[in-house]
């Protein structure tokens, strides 16, 4: 996580007097639930709360923290400076330091998922916004990089749209799924806490009682987690290399908006490289490389042991933070991308009408040829535009095998671009809705 990749509303949930605040919240729920079941002083848990506005002493916790090896003891000691050792005296009763943390990282998780659902309404916005635009604006589909059949810009869009619905459904889901709070002690057992308790300060912070817990919550929630993050992250780098191959100088077909000003190399004065789109593929890298070390924290020694500990400390705020970024790159990306219709004409005609050969195929099966019969004959007339430079209806129509079986008006009606986009509104309807 570093400045130059980093938004400040998702940094925010990172900084460690967030985090302080949230452990205050927790303690002092805990001791108001305490306080109701009548284990602790009323007076002592309202004493709790004199801290509500006090700004934490970072320094002086970290100081704590240095003598003391424990960062939950740091926070609690500097606690009860603040309301004094008296009335702390019962904060934390019958609680473990993971029933804080761990709370409280999924709450960090649960804010972060919200500022990327956001970040994702705001993407698919524009990505919607786009694909009606380009609706209709036809180009050249490729397959390994080659010439294939036509389709449409507005179909590119849409179906980026529809990959990202698929995302927001899936961040939903991972939001949920670590929702969960744990104040269930030592192993698990609320042997020293009543899990009433646990149910007070969950509703509280928005978070329902992990189910079944140790001394930690399952951590296959949060590789669900991670691994949602990580999908979205690919589904970025997905959409920035197509914007990365179409902005090739041989293809140039949609480019990356270039400010008054900009430089594209400090050697070649003309160079516009697609540079966000390539940050954003680094970028995605740096998601995903949180995936796999959520994956092993899964696996723990018993009721517990502090393997995941410092992964977590570094995949949390790195992923989401970076994460948020992309996200917000991503969408400006779109919004500005600058499209060229032109320049998709001449490439879909560049190879004078080769990508129209499965129509002939299917014609000259229709009409009788031998499937294997008719493959010749399309692969022979097709190999002159390859290596000759012909023109394929040309060809075509000079082949006495086609037209044996086809007519003039027949081969050329086979030409119509057309026929390629008759069933894009079916296919908007699918992926937005009907009209």
């Amino acid at each position: 996580m570093i400045p130059r990749y980093s938004r400040p509303e998702m940094v925010a949930i990172w900084e460690p007097r967030t985090k302080f605040r949230i452990w205050f919240e927790i303690e002092a729920h805990a001791g108001d639930a305490m306080a109701d079941l009548g284990t602790i002083p009323r007076e002592n848990a309202q004493a709790v709360w004199a801290a509500r506005d006090v700004e934490f002493d970072i320094d002086r916790i970290d100081a704590i923290e240095a003598e003391t090896r424990h960062d939950v003891i740091a926070f609690l000691t500097h606690l009860s400076e603040i309301v004094g050792a008296d009335n702390a005296r019962f904060v934390h009763q019958g609680m473990t330091s993971s029933d804080v943390l761990d709370t409280t990282f999924n709450i960090q998780l649960v804010r972060a998922a919200d500022i990327l659902v956001a970040d994702m309404e705001a993407l698919l916005a524009a990505l919607r916004r786009r694909a009606f635009e380009h609706k209709d604006t036809i180009r050249i589909g490729r397959s390994h990089g080659i010439h294939a059949e036509p389709t449409t810009m507005g179909l590119t869009f849409a179906r980026f749209y529809a990959e990202m619905d698929r995302n927001l459904r899936r961040l939903k889901t991972a939001r949920a799924e670590v929702a969960t709070g744990a104040l269930s002690g030592a192993v698990g057992t609320f042997a020293n806490i009543d899990p009433r308790v646990e149910e007070y300060v969950c509703d509280k912070l928005g978070l329902m009682p992990e189910p079944i817990s140790t001394q930690v919550i399952p951590r296959d929630r949060h590789a669900a987690f991670f691994a949602a993050l990580g999908v979205v992250a690919s589904s970025i780098e997905n959409i920035a290399t197509e914007i990365r191959h179409m902005q090739r100088t041989e293809v140039l077909e949609a480019e990356e908006f270039f400010a008054k000003g900009q430089k594209g190399s400090s050697a070649m004065p003309h160079k516009r490289n697609p540079v966000l789109s390539e940050n954003l593929t680094g970028l995605a890298r740096l998601v995903r490389m949180a995936v796999v070390p959520a994956l092993e924290n899964v696996t723990l020694w018993h009721e517990r042991d502090i393997s995941h500990s410092s992964v977590e400390r570094n995949i949390g705020p790195d992923a989401t933070v970076t994460l948020d970024f992309a996200l917000a790159r991503l969408t400006g990306l779109i919004e500005k991308l600058v499209i060229y219709p032109d320049r998709m004409q001449d490439n879909l005609h560049r190879f004078r009408g080769l990508v129209m050969s499965q129509r002939v195929l299917l014609a000259l099966t229709q009409a009788g040829v031998s499937r294997e019969d008719a493959y010749r004959l399309v692969q022979r007339n097709a190999m002159k535009v390859w290596e000759q430079g012909a023109d394929f209806k040309t060809e075509l129509l000079a082949d006495p095998e086609v037209t044996d079986a086809l007519s003039r008006d027949e081969i050329e009606e086979k030409f119509d671009l057309g026929y390629h986009t008759k069933h894009v509104d079916t296919i908007f309807d699918r992926v937005f809705g009907p009209a």
